[in-house]
């Protein structure tokens, strides 16, 4: 009996004896592809895609500030950047879900539209409240607000995405 890699989509495949295969093998027989993943499970996919999509978001919006890009045109390339590489790792990860791409991915785009001006609202408020310029932002401010509005348009995203725009 020989396993073939498996993928979220399709689960594990095994191949029996007489060279059928079949989703994974049971007492009862081959069993069906597995559903979607519950909450824990899509929480935990969710923050550790998360993790990697804040690197790029950070590591840019730092970069940017550090070369005297205007703070609120940092935040939003750096949020494109970082938004891009989390939709195409959760839509794989996390959600798992090849039906309705087109339509998928317009209502990403219209969540992340939305999550996009709050994200640069909030980081932008958070410069003004903290006193920080908009050019030459140090550090120290740049990471917090970038922290206090990544924590917001995390939350938005996650439950949109789990209800409206991934919801089978």
């Amino acid at each position: 009996m020989s396993v073939e890699e498996s993928t979220p989509e399709s689960g594990p495949e095994v191949e029996g004896v007489d060279g059928a295969t079949a989703a994974s093998a049971s007492p009862a027989g081959p069993a069906t592809a597995p559903g979607p993943l519950g909450l824990k499970a899509q929480l935990v996919r969710f923050v550790a895609i998360g993790v990697v999509a804040a690197a790029v978001d950070l590591g840019v919006y730092q970069l940017l500030l550090h070369l005297g890009v205007w703070a609120p045109a940092a935040k939003g390339i750096s949020f494109i950047l970082g938004t891009t590489t989390a939709y195409l790792l959760n839509r794989r990860y996390t959600f798992a879900s090849s039906k309705g791409g087109s339509g998928r991915f317009l209502g990403f785009v219209l969540l992340y539209g939305s999550t996009f001006v709050a994200n640069v609202a909030v980081a932008s408020l958070v410069l003004h409240l903290m006193g920080a310029p908009s050019v030459g932002t140090p550090p120290l401010p740049g990471v917090v607000s970038w922290f206090v509005a990544q924590a917001v348009a995390t939350s938005i995203n996650f439950v949109v995405m789990r209800t409206v725009i991934f919801k089978d």
